[in-house]
């Protein structure tokens, strides 16, 4: 952005003229910025290396010295991994659109969203991913040159942790500090126990376990998990995902042992928070329990890890101990109930700027 674009006509009036003439001066806007995790743009070796090159290289994912950690990730890490992760996004993958379901569903949440503000020509919507594309960055200069100077982030994590709604704010605030004239920035807050969000999971829960063919005995929450050091140097993930569990257990009118909490999608060989899901289902089943279902409700749209590793991983490790009847509760994703809660959100994230 030059001079002429960064001032308005008062500031114009008062050094005197510019080469060129005054610029037009656009109407103040606001962005509505969704941001999600992020996605590979490819299932094959290159894109993958490049998402998990960024993704894990992420000090606040991995908290590990880097003179340590650089030569595991940029050994056997990058390595192997792009190869077998890229095997499971194929299994998921968006064919039709050649993009991952995270991504076909995070520009739906944003196309839905600005449905529901059509009305209101002073918001502008659009969406980023922490890693990968579309990038955060591209998200920010779409919103300026919209003639957004204010902008709402809305990180699509339910629950805080330094490894998600932290990674998506700093790189927000990367992109900003290289604008000279830059945005006023809100980031909307976790909405673990909002009444709104906990009453779209529950009626999302009853209308998918109602078409089912049979009644699961146990329902399990499972959350994406987290080494167990970072919750006891102080994040609140585990607090906010077990209260999450509490309220909508409360909402369903259910005991603890019919709605459980575990956590899934752990990494390396330190220890993560406990109950782990793949360990908890495989118990299940030799204990005899013969039908289950899992809903995530950490997870704002289907992913990977809900997609690929629960309703494949997950239920393979559950019928092959035993179980007989497994169900995968889908996302809330751009669903009415979905867009209820981010749109309940930030109508109060945006008092007192409209």
């Amino acid at each position: 952005m030059n001079l002429e674009t960064s001032i308005d006509r008062d500031t114009a009036q008062a050094i005197g003229p510019l080469p060129g003439g005054h610029p037009k001066v656009k109407a103040r806007k606001i962005g509505v910025l969704l941001v999600n995790l992020g996605t590979p743009d490819g299932t094959d070796y290159g894109p993958m290396r490049r998402y998990l090159r960024e993704f894990l290289s992420d000090p606040r994912v991995i908290e590990m010295n880097r003179a340590l950690w650089y030569p595991i990730l940029y050994g056997a890490v990058l390595t192997f991994r792009p190869s077998k992760s890229g095997a499971n996004y194929k299994k998921i993958w968006n064919t039709q659109k050649d993009e991952s379901p995270l991504r076909t569903i995070t520009r739906g949440q944003a196309e839905a969203l600005a449905a529901r503000f059509a009305g209101d020509d002073r918001l502008v919507v659009e969406w980023g991913m922490r890693y990968g594309s579309p990038s955060m960055a591209s998200a920010v200069d779409n919103l300026i040159k919209a003639g957004c100077d204010r902008i709402v982030a809305f990180p699509l994590y339910p629950q805080f942790s330094a490894t998600t709604t932290a990674t998506a704010n700093d790189q927000l605030y990367r992109a900003l500090m290289k604008i000279r004239h830059m945005p006023t920035v809100r980031s909307v807050p976790p909405y673990y126990d909002e009444p709104v969000y906990i009453e779209a999971l529950a009626r999302s829960m009853e209308r998918h376990l109602a078409a089912l063919d049979f009644e699961p005995e146990v329902v399990l929450a499972s959350y994406h998990g987290i080494p167990k050091v970072y919750f006891e140097r102080g994040d609140p993930y585990h607090c906010h995902c077990v209260k999450t569990t509490r309220l909508l257990r409360e909402r369903l009118g259910w005991s603890e042992d019919r709605l459980r909490t575990t956590f899934q999608s752990r990494f390396g060989a330190q220890e993560w928070l406990q109950p782990y899901t793949d360990k908890t289902v495989e118990k299940l089943a030799k204990d005899g329990v013969k039908r289950i279902a899992i809903v995530n409700p950490g997870f704002s749209a289907d992913c990977i890890e809900t997609l690929e590793e629960i309703d494949g991983e997950v239920r393979e490790i559950f019928e092959h101990a035993g179980g007989e009847k497994f169900a995968h509760i889908p996302c809330l994703n751009d669903s009415e109930e979905g867009m209820d809660v981010i749109e309940s959100v930030l109508r109060r994230e945006l008092q007192g700027w409209i």
